[in-house]
């Protein structure tokens, strides 16, 4: 991705934020100079990869295969005490985050307001494949399923708890707008616990033709190291 495309993608997901009143911790806005002089007391920051986090899965098109994430808190394992995680995120209209489910992370997925917001979901075979059995969930703590497969829909101010070994994919549902998407978790490691169902790139490979607006969590080894 080019750098001036993600620094687009930042303002509009800043406006997005506003739009809905979700603020950011100030440091979300630091420039490079206050980072590195805030270096050693941001440890937290760098060493859980907090912040801006915005990936094309390797599409090459952000806008159909893509998601904008603001990782807000989150643990380290045997490292710190916090055993859980925040996230929130912008999912547009047919926006895909491909298949993937985690070994260790349980996680809710909320609809924080704009559009509808549809997952699809597949149990997990011991190879990593789709199973055929049906689906057993909680929305909002009222159980239901669905077929292997099957859709669930998120409206405004609802949640889908997600369990470990759980397939999902999700994206925005047409013709209702863009969705901004919490993530309530148990640690977050992109590092060690996505299986993705195919091939992708968690990360983007970065082409620098402009100033970064702010630092995304996979540039602060680029950028204060």
């Amino acid at each position: 991705m080019k750098r001036s495309e993600i620094n687009q993608i930042l303002r509009e997901a800043k406006e997005f934020l506003h739009e809905k009143n979700f603020l950011l911790p100030p440091w979300a806005y630091w420039t490079i100079d206050k980072w590195r002089e805030n270096r050693e007391n941001a440890e937290e920051i760098f060493h859980n990869m907090l912040g801006w986090d915005i990936t094309d899965f390797g599409s090459g098109n952000f806008h159909s295969r893509g998601l904008f994430l603001f990782t807000i808190r989150n643990g380290k394992f045997n490292v710190d005490k916090k055993p859980y995680a925040e996230k929130i995120m912008i999912v547009e209209e047919n926006q895909e985050t491909p298949m993937h489910y985690h070994w260790s992370k349980m996680e809710d997925i909320i609809n924080r307001g704009g559009g509808n917001l549809v997952l699809e979901l597949y149990n997990s075979t011991t190879d990593n494949q789709f199973d055929t059995t049906n689906v057993h969930f909680k929305k909002d703590g009222i159980k239901g399923w669905v077929n292997a497969g099957g859709k669930v829909v998120l409206t405004p101010g609802e949640s889908i708890s997600l369990e470990q070994g759980m397939y999902h994919r999700f994206y925005g549902e047409s013709g209702k707008g863009k969705v901004l998407v919490g993530e309530v978790s148990m640690v977050n490691d992109d590092s060690a616990d996505n299986c993705f169902h195919e091939t992708i790139g968690r990360f983007p490979t970065i082409v620098e033709d402009e100033e970064p607006l702010y630092l995304l969590v996979n540039d602060y080894k680029t950028f204060l190291s």
